[in-house]
């Protein structure tokens, strides 16, 4: 027993030493930064141009929660901060659920044994594989007054102005962009699906859209809902397609683009609390999405297979019980 408990302990240190490096470095890349982070954010920065030398010079201060306290009770602040806010979850909610439907679409085309099946997913993915700087100013070029895009729809609209417009225009090329992410791993996954299931389907009389709702989309549903999070959380912090393909507009500000615009104006505080609060903001998206729709990711099924287990287990027990009762009852009969 002693022996056992030193090999269990030498093999818990050898592990915690590998992960050494990783975590060292874990701390250099993450955790240093948003230790600076939240110093900054609870400190201001003052300065001016020193008219000797003409060099900037600043200076902090600690303000404490006053930097989060703007976002409510600052005018200026609390305008431009629920602005990118609700531009923010508008990308975010449309985009992704845009996404997630067309991305879906292109799975089961692909899926299918179709002539030229390599050429038609090597297309598909094509503006996934654009670099997002590249597609956005692509797309600022479509969007023009008399661009293709107002050619194709026979209208003149200013997608590049602000309004309703920009933001369509931003989520359009989002979309264009990152459906076939979702659609790529979609694909993997309907690509394990066996295809009995499917014949056994169709011999019970089952319709196309029967199947699909009650077969493919639940099989499909741990990849899926993987895809879906993933995607959740690179759109919340979308910063570099928006920016170049309408610059500073407020209607294509997001809490990304707005901290940026911050720091670039050395307000440092304010540009790292914009940023805490949209590293908890989709630290919140995230735990309630996993919380509720994401099961596989967190590995609940492990939870849910031992509460089966235990029912099962019990179910056995019951079982076994009754059927002894049963002997003694036909042995007593006896």
């Amino acid at each position: 027993m002693a022996r056992s408990t030193s090999v269990h302990g030498d093999q818990s240190r050898l592990a915690y030493l590998l992960l050494a490096p990783s975590l060292v470095l874990l701390v250099l890349v993450v955790g240093i930064p948003l230790g600076v982070s939240v110093w900054q954010s609870l400190h201001t920065t003052s300065g001016g141009v020193d008219p000797e030398t003409g060099f900037i010079q600043q200076g902090t201060q600690f303000v404490g929660l006053d930097n989060y306290l703007a976002i409510f009770s600052d005018p200026a602040s609390s305008d431009a901060f629920w602005n990118a806010f609700s531009n923010t979850t508008l990308f975010t909610v449309v985009g992704v659920t845009l996404e997630t439907v067309i991305g879906v679409v292109m799975a089961l085309i692909m899926a299918q044994a179709l002539r030229g099946q390599g050429l038609l997913r090597a297309s598909i993915l094509v503006p996934w594989a654009i670099p997002t700087i590249v597609s956005a100013l692509v797309w600022r070029v479509i969007f023009l007054a008399d661009g293709i895009f107002n050619e194709i729809i026979g209208t003149k609209i200013l997608w590049a102005t602000e309004g309703w417009q920009a933001q369509a225009a931003v989520i359009i090329a989002d979309v264009w962009k990152t459906a076939p992410y979702i659609g790529l791993l979609t694909l993997a996954g309907l690509l394990t699906i066996d295809n009995q299931v499917y014949e056994a389907a169709k011999v019970d009389g089952s319709s196309r859209w029967s199947t699909f709702w009650r077969i493919t989309l639940p099989l499909v549903r741990p990849v899926l809902v993987v895809a879906v999070l993933f995607r959740l959380l690179d759109a919340m912090r979308m910063f570099d397609l928006p920016y170049a393909l309408l610059g500073r507009l407020e209607s294509g500000q997001t809490l990304a683009t707005l901290a940026q615009f911050e720091a670039s104006q050395t307000n440092y505080g304010p540009a790292a609390t914009y940023s805490l609060v949209l590293m908890a903001y989709i630290g919140l998206v995230a735990f309630l999405f996993v919380r509720f729709l994401g099961a596989d990711v967190i590995g609940d099924d492990d939870r849910l297979s031992r509460k089966e287990k235990r029912a099962a287990a019990q179910a056995a027990k019951a079982k076994a019980a009754e059927q002894a009762t049963g002997t003694v009852v036909e042995a007593g009969q006896r």
